[in-house]
């Protein structure tokens, strides 16, 4: 999940970017969706990157990186996690992501914050499937494409 990097969230805004390259008075990015816009987000805008996002366990000094969460949704729910969020319940929301993270720390964690790592989660599916790709194989990948330079 290293590509994860150069996925950010901006907030205010709705979506993912990826982040292209800082700029003087901010950095670029580029929507994650069919449009691909660029746009300078100024340097004030408060822009998350999902590498450092983790989410509380029940655990006070333990916290899981959200890659792993959405290694572990890939693995159970498949390439979309499909749930209607607008008639569910709190509880109905936290018992799924219970299914991803059981450990999960229910008062720190929100609904809200469920919602939009199931939103990203779908919408990193769809658009960069390649980060699902387990790192095992993306190793095994890279050692054959040195193996073959050397050759």
């Amino acid at each position: 999940m290293e590509l994860l990097r150069d996925i950010a969230h901006i907030s205010g805004k709705s979506g993912l970017y990826r982040i292209l390259k800082p700029g003087r008075g901010g950095v670029i990015v580029e929507t994650l969706d069919e449009k691909k816009q660029k746009e300078m987000v100024s340097s004030n805008a408060r822009v998350s990157v999902l590498k450092d996002i983790s989410i509380y366990t029940e655990d006070p000094n333990k916290s899981t990186p959200l890659g792993d969460i959405f290694l572990k949704t890939r693995e159970l729910h498949g390439e979309k996690v499909e749930f209607d969020f607008k008639t569910a319940s709190n509880s109905q929301i936290f018992d799924l992501f219970a299914t991803v993270m059981p450990d999960f720390d229910r008062e720190r964690v929100y609904a809200s914050d469920i919602k939009k790592i199931v939103n990203w989660y779908n919408i990193l599916s769809a658009t960069m499937p390649e980060l699902f790709v387990p790192a095992a194989e993306e190793t095994s990948a890279e050692e054959v494409a040195a193996e073959e330079a050397k050759a």
